[in-house]
């Protein structure tokens, strides 16, 4: 993939279904495979096969409590994540940012948008995530972020090769939490 104009300025707008095999194809890169190791999200050490599917993206599309959100930079998607609205909650997940735009500023924008699409629209005054514990640069990216390392640990899925095949068996993740003003 060529990268985007550097001029054009990044938009937001609800991922659709037909934006389906761009989410795949951008969510995969970004973990696995040789083309994650462009970027610093790279999930490649600890897990192999597949980062999502066509299935599981079109179902939190289609969620009535899901919210996918795209950045686009002209008519390129080039980062995503998933709200979902849990109550007095929301949670932030399948986030992305195509490798070779990574450490840019783009990922800080589209969690900003997380944050303020949850709080205006669902109300919520907290955010939470889990993280492979493991990824100590991607946590203390979401601490500086504001997100606060509660030390809950929740195991990691072993059994359920949707998340990707383990290469290690020390693997848990971590949930972070952060207030929304």
């Amino acid at each position: 993939m060529d990268s985007p104009s550097r001029t054009a300025r990044p938009t937001f707008r609800a991922a659709t279904v037909a934006d389906v095999p761009a989410l795949v194809l951008l969510v995969d890169s970004a973990y696995r495979g040789e083309s994650s190791r462009a970027g610093w999200t790279t999930e490649a050490n600890l897990l192999g096969g597949r980062r999502t599917n066509a299935e599981s993206v079109t179902a939190e599309i289609e969620k009535p409590e899901s919210h996918m959100i795209v950045m686009e930079v002209g008519d390129e998607i080039v980062a995503c994540c998933q709200v979902e609205h849990r109550g007095g909650y929301a949670y932030f997940g399948m986030f992305a940012v195509r490798p070779t735009l990574q450490g840019g500023g783009l990922g800080k924008a589209v969690l900003a948008e997380a944050e303020r699409f949850a709080r205006d629209a669902w109300g919520v005054g907290e955010m939470r995530m889990t993280v492979i514990s493991a990824r100590e640069e991607l946590l203390a990216w979401y601490v500086r972020r504001g997100y606060t390392r509660t030390g809950e640990v929740i195991p990691f899925p072993y059994n359920d090769e949707s998340v990707g095949v383990p290469t290690r068996d020390d693997l848990e993740m971590e949930l972070l939490v952060r207030k929304l003003g």
